[in-house]
């Protein structure tokens, strides 16, 4: 299955809003992080129902906020979420950007990088649209250190990159990125139960629930753009 079915079946199931509360957990922290002044142009990569957008706009002023994601439905809800005209949302691919050289000032992308055909060309074409100096902030919830992410593909048809702290670092070098910051944001928000209510449908155990969110959460790795 296509990464454009996949997620439309997701969007049309309303699967979109889901995603949005889960992720906000950790994502609320990294877009707290961006370096984004007034006025300035943002882009969120793989946007779902495109809360990301919503948020700069909203806390930093950007100036201008795009959300692009490779399938339509996704697109149509985020549209249907906002009536702000800063915001736009765009169908496209991670590989082929529909923005000019230099044309954005920061990106942020959350769950989104591991599922593009070729993750190394979609860094390549994220440079290109980047202004020099500016900068990609990298969330992801599946990586190779977070083992009880491994299993993920299973349960969905596209296919995943599955890239370690290192192999991130590496490929945003390659793209022509300098890596600012790499570390893990965890998620204090999801409700663990007590040691008695384990194990549960999703958890053998209490400590690999802890493991997973409070210590591993969401590697954000950050790069900024070479001048």
């Amino acid at each position: 299955m296509s990464v454009r079915a996949e997620f439309d079946a997701w969007a049309d199931e309303g699967r979109d809003r889901g995603m949005e509360t889960r992720h906000w957990h950790t994502a609320k922290h990294a877009l707290g992080r961006m370096p984004v002044e007034a006025g300035e142009t943002v882009l969120d990569l793989g946007c779902g129902s495109g809360y990301a957008a919503r948020a700069l706009r909203e806390a930093d002023d950007a100036g201008r906020a795009y959300g692009l994601d490779g399938a339509p439905a996704m697109v149509h809800n985020a549209r249907s979420y906002t009536d702000d005209a800063g915001v736009a949302y765009v169908l496209g691919d991670f590989e082929s950007l529909p923005f000019g050289h230099d044309a954005v000032d920061h990106c942020f992308s959350m769950e989104a990088l591991y599922y593009a055909a070729d993750p190394h060309d979609a860094l390549a074409e994220l440079r290109r649209v980047l202004r020099p100096g500016g900068t990609f902030y990298c969330a992801v919830n599946y990586f190779e250190e977070n083992v009880h992410s491994h299993d993920w593909q299973e349960s969905i048809e596209v296919d995943m990159t599955l890239w370690s702290y290192a192999d991130y670092r590496a490929a945003f070098r390659e793209a022509g990125f300098v890596v600012a910051e790499q570390d893990t944001i965890p998620d204090r928000e999801t409700e663990i139960p007590p040691d008695g209510e384990f194990p549960t449908e999703d958890w053998e155990t209490r400590e690999a629930m802890v493991e997973r969110y409070r210590e591993y959460g969401t590697l954000l790795t950050v790069g900024v753009a070479a001048k």
